[in-house]
């Protein structure tokens, strides 16, 4: 079944921004770069905790690093997909309805219009005006919920996901580097939840959520997986070689 291209909305007024226009590459980005230092971090630190020479606990950094930006941007796309999926199986059936039952489908939209507040006549005549405007993109907003303008982007979250993994797992690993022998584990833990806090605050901001709650939330997650992972290298203690 061919399904037809929705047409662009225009754009808002001026001075008009919604945080909700961000969500998109915003999740993409914010998981990807959380993810990134959470899980490169705990795999150094575990690794480190076991003994491991300097150069084991590089490889194991970049060894992370690239494999979860490919494990981010292969998860991203599938799962992404799959919504696009049902998002485009919704519109071939709401276009199917509409040609079989155009009728119906203008009293199901007068009654959604009904239960929302309008009288029966002013839901009438706003669905008949709507339907004779865009009658398919009336029908996904207002009865499935789909923006016409925000529709999933399979690949966009997965190479926005990818890029921001590969990014912010460097922190860690430029931890590494810059830390003393004796040092690596709090230097590794340090630069990374303040680089956590940093950026939860910052993802706060970008969603309008309040930032130290959403800065707490991120650094907790991240010493808690930090110090699981330390607790169990130390239990495989390596000797230096």
């Amino acid at each position: 079944m061919k399904i037809l291209e929705l047409p662009p909305a225009g754009p808002l007024p001026l001075g008009e921004h919604h945080h909700s226009d961000r969500i998109g590459w915003l999740r993409a980005a914010v998981l990807g770069a959380d993810d990134a230092i959470v899980s490169t971090a705990s795999l150094m630190i575990g690794v480190a905790a076991s003994s491991a020479p300097r150069a084991g606990i590089l490889v194991a950094g970049v060894a992370g690093l690239v494999a979860g930006a490919m494990s981010m941007a292969v998860g991203e796309y599938v799962s992404v997909s799959s919504q696009r999926d049902a998002e485009r199986a919704d519109i071939g059936l709401e276009q199917s309805e509409l040609v079989a039952d155009p009728a119906g489908e203008l009293a199901e939209l007068t009654q959604i219009y009904v239960q929302r507040g309008l009288t029966p006549e002013l839901a009438r005549s706003v669905a008949e005006q709507l339907s004779a405007h865009d009658r398919l993109g009336a029908h996904l907003r207002d009865e499935l919920g789909i923006a016409p303008t925000a529709l999933a982007q399979p690949f966009q979250a997965a190479w926005i996901s990818a890029a921001s993994f590969a990014s912010f797992a460097l922190v860690p690993i430029i931890a590494l580097l810059a830390a003393p022998a004796a040092g690596r584990i709090p230097c590794i833990a340090a630069f990374s939840l303040v680089s956590l806090a940093v950026l939860g605050a910052f993802g706060g901001h970008l969603g309008g959520a309040p930032r130290a709650r959403a800065a707490w939330r991120v650094t907790l997650g991240g010493a808690l997986a930090m110090a699981v992972t330390a607790l169990i290298g130390r239990g495989f203690d390596i000797p230096a070689g």
